[in-house]
């Protein structure tokens, strides 16, 4: 009989090597010519790093995303390629604590009717989530590669970012598990027959929760899957975790190495103070959503996972870098100051 820290250990293994983990690998090159410094916080927030640039415009930040699609994913289901790059850049800008506002897209196609549906996916997003489709740059001519990338303008007062996450910070995990799968794909859809309303104010929690001073840090959970996106999450200081896969918020049915690779519509990985998780998760439960306490921040630079009475390293930021963005010179006492808990 396998030991459940032989289990464990040969799970770890697998989604380490999976190609969307390992295509995060491949940031480390831009990372490293880009060779990020900055002389403030706000110097650090606009550079790569974080779900999305953020520019100080006066008392806010101006935030602006990109998301380019996979052209197999482009060329086999176009609509959804356009709905899904809107939707994850979305994602993107509330995980900063913002409110998307625009929209502008770049597409090439060699196929009239699917480059249609690549356009129709983009506008019904826009108009799902009431955000403005200002156009873009398209190419359609035999020939071209089945390309999209799509970028999003929005906006935060109170600003949340990986450079904010430090050892002491628990870490939740909120999801919308009223979904489906999308085929054999790891696409948990959350969004299909949901009134467009009801899609805006389960983003609304976030900046909400931001703007309330409730939450330190968020990303959206990507095609790297809960772990991977932990790492990312973790990076940029050096912090390291330990999770807890039995607290993941999970639908029922689901093997536990699917929903481990999971790209939701509506997932987030979170940092906070422990005594506001209760509100928090208050939150989250009045708009239908799941959230749940899966691990807290330390200073040991490993990404560890608990599953039962085993546990194990899943990275060691320390000795391996995933996507290269770290800031060690940001000093978390340098941040600009939290508005007032409301409570």
């Amino acid at each position: 009989m396998t030991s459940p820290q032989a289990t464990l250990t040969a799970l770890l293994d697998r989604l380490r090597n999976t190609p969307a983990m390992q295509s995060k690998l491949a940031i480390q090159q831009p990372a490293s010519a880009l060779a990020l410094h900055g002389q403030s916080c706000d110097d650090l927030y606009a550079l790569p790093g974080d779900d999305t640039a953020a520019i100080r415009c006066g008392d806010q930040y101006q935030l602006l995303a990109i998301e380019g699609m996979i052209p197999a994913f482009v060329e086999q289901a176009p609509w959804f390629a356009g709905w899904s790059a809107v939707m994850a850049n979305v994602s993107d800008i509330t995980a900063m604590g913002g409110r998307a506002t625009a929209v502008v897209n770049a597409y090439w196609h060699h196929d009239v009717i699917a480059a249609e549906q690549v356009l129709g996916g983009i506008r019904a997003a826009c108009e799902a989530y009431g955000l403005i489709l200002a156009g873009g740059h398209t190419s359609q001519a035999a020939g071209n590669p089945a390309v999209l990338a799509v970028a999003v303008s929005g906006w935060a007062r109170n600003l949340l970012s990986t450079l904010h996450v430090a050892p002491g910070q628990i870490i939740a995990m909120a999801v919308d598990l009223d979904g489906r799968w999308h085929g054999d794909a790891p696409y948990w859809k959350a969004f299909e027959d949901v009134a467009p309303q009801r899609l805006r104010d389960k983003l609304e929690v976030i900046p909400r929760l931001a703007e309330a001073g409730l939450l330190h840090a968020a990303k959206d959970i990507s095609n790297a899957g809960i772990l991977g996106t932990l790492l990312m999450l973790l990076e940029p200081k050096g912090c390291g975790a330990l999770i807890d896969l039995a607290a993941l918020p999970q639908p029922a049915d689901t093997p536990l190495e699917r929903w481990l690779q999971v790209f939701p519509s509506y997932g987030f990985v979170l940092t906070l103070d422990p005594e506001d998780l209760a509100t928090v998760a208050a939150a989250f439960a009045f708009e239908g959503l799941h959230c749940a306490r899966i691990g807290e921040v330390d200073d040991s630079a490993r990404l560890q996972v608990r599953q039962g009475p085993a546990q194990a390293d899943f990275w060691d930021l320390s000795r391996q870098p995933f996507t290269g963005f770290h800031y060690p010179q940001f000093s978390h006492e340098a941040r600009p100051a939290l508005i007032h808990k409301e409570h």
